[in-house]
């Protein structure tokens, strides 16, 4: 008899718990393209590395990696971006003079806004 009570309940708590790590994850994945503009590099691009990640799940990720040669040294800028249905993916030539807004993670520079630099 207490079986037939307290079975029941705890697979309604696992589900409950499940949709809501699902849910939270879900906003985590879709933030991850949006970074904060702290800081400006411009640099030519030496190389680029476009990959698709798993994010969790069923949610994927396109991670765009670039090389940039600035004035000083070279720099690895990652351009992070969630898989949606209407998802438009950026396209980066190298040679080309790019103007990156982003921040600091460590010793990669993640962005997510950009400007082709006119010379």
């Amino acid at each position: 008899m207490v079986t037939a009570i307290v079975i029941p309940i705890i697979c309604l708590y696992f589900f409950w718990l499940t949709r809501k790590e699902m849910k939270e994850q879900d906003e985590k994945w879709l933030a991850v393209g949006n970074v904060r503009e702290e800081a400006v590099l411009t640099g030519k691009i030496k190389s680029i590395v476009e990959d698709k990640q798993r994010f969790y799940y069923h949610r994927y990720i396109f991670v765009q990696t670039i090389n940039l040669q600035t004035d000083t040294k070279l720099i690895t800028a990652k351009k992070v971006t969630p898989i949606v249905k209407d998802i438009k993916i950026e396209s980066f030539s190298v040679g080309k003079v790019i103007l990156v807004y982003g921040s600091w993670e460590g010793n990669k520079f993640i962005f997510n806004h950009y400007e082709m630099e006119k010379r």
